[in-house]
Formats: structure tokens, C-alpha cells, sequence
């Protein structure tokens, strides 16, 4: 399977690391942008930087990149995940503008029929924000807000970005442990 995944500037990295780190021990290739801002928060949050990323892709972009495969349609992979998602980024797919490669991206994943998750991370939430996510779940994005539960008990914050992480990888249709499901 081809996965892009676009990490931009929200708080929740370990998000996006951890769902590297899982698509790489699944065989998957994967596509990597990262915003200026994602690499100040991953820095901050997790201490890790761009280049302990590049071990976990077959290709990384920078977000101003618009040569770059993705901001094609004509590229093919099975889907985008932005992980953590902005709400700027949001606002940018939901309204059409294609401003950084990531926004570029999503149109391609609309236009093309590709899947297009958005993991946005953030509290409390603006009407604003809830419109930018229905209109991008009305074009066809999933809105998997990084939300952990605690019906499978977890003992530390892994196991909580695990949940989150679990998620995203069902909706890839990749199997994984890392949580017991409910049931």
C-alpha cells in the first residue's frame, strides 16, 4: 500500500510518528510532507526531527514543494492521512485553496476518489473549525478527530496514541494490535 502523510502545525506528533512508525512495519511506502510548523512542534513535543522522519519514508516533500509527485493527480497512492491537522490546514481543504502542498494533496485525494483522512487535534472547537469538517466530510474526507478512549484500558500515553493511531489503520484497511477493540 501507498500512504502520503502530511504532518502539520498542531500539537499531537506522536500521532503522526507512531502512525509512520506502524505503516513502515506493515510494508507500506510512504510519502512524507512536513510544514515549518510541524517540525518547530514535532522538535518541541517528541525531540525528534526531520531527519529521524526520512528512516520512516520512501520520499519526504517540504510543504512549499508544489514539483513534488503529490501535488499531481496523475501520482497514484491509496491515501492521505494529515496527522496532526491544523485547522488551517483544515480550512485549506475544506475551502479548495491550495496554498502549500498539503492542501494540494487533499484536492488531488478529492478529484482523484482517493482517501483522504483528517486527524485534527485540537479543543475546544469553533463553529468555524465544525463547518470546515462537515464540508470536508461532505467531499469525502474522514474526520477522525484524535480523540483516545479508555474502554481498553490504557496504562500510559502510548497506549493512548496507539487507540488514535489503531483507528487511522482501520480506516487503511491495515490490520494491527495496537489496541484490544471492543467487543
Amino acid at each position: 500500500m501507498k500512504v502520503a502523510v502530511a504532518l502539520t502545525g498542531a500539537s499531537g506528533m506522536a500521532y503522526g510518528l507512531k502512525l509512520l512508525e506502524e505503516l513502515k512495519k506493515n510494508g507500506c511506502e510512504t510519502y512524507v510532507v512536513m510544514s515549518e510548523n510541524a517540525r518547530k512542534i514535532m522538535a518541541h513535543e517528541t525531540g525528534t526531527h526531520e531527519h529521524d522522519v526520512k528512516g520512516y519514508a520512501t520520499a519526504m516533500y517540504d510543504e512549499h514543494d508544489m514539483e513534488s509527485p503529490l501535488a499531481s493527480g496523475s501520482f497514484t497512492y491509496d491515501a492521505l492521512v494529515i496527522v496532526p491537522c491544523s485547522l488551517k490546514t483544515l480550512a485549506c481543504v475544506a475551502n479548495g485553496l491550495a496554498m502549500n502542498l498539503v492542501a494540494r494533496a487533499a484536492l488531488c485525494c478529492f478529484k482523484e476518489g482517493r482517501k483522504l483522512i483528517l486527524v485534527p487535534r485540537e479543543t475546544p472547537l469553533d463553529v468555524i473549525s465544525l463547518e470546515n469538517m462537515v464540508k470536508a466530510a461532505r467531499a469525502g474526507a474522514v474526520i477522525l478527530p484524535a480523540m483516545p478512549a479508555f474502554y481498553h484500558k490504557p496504562e500510559t500515553i502510548d497506549d493512548m496514541v496507539g487507540y488514535v493511531v489503531g483507528k487511522i489503520l482501520e480506516q487503511l484497511g491495515i490490520p494491527h494490535s495496537l489496541y484490544e477493540k471492543w467487543g
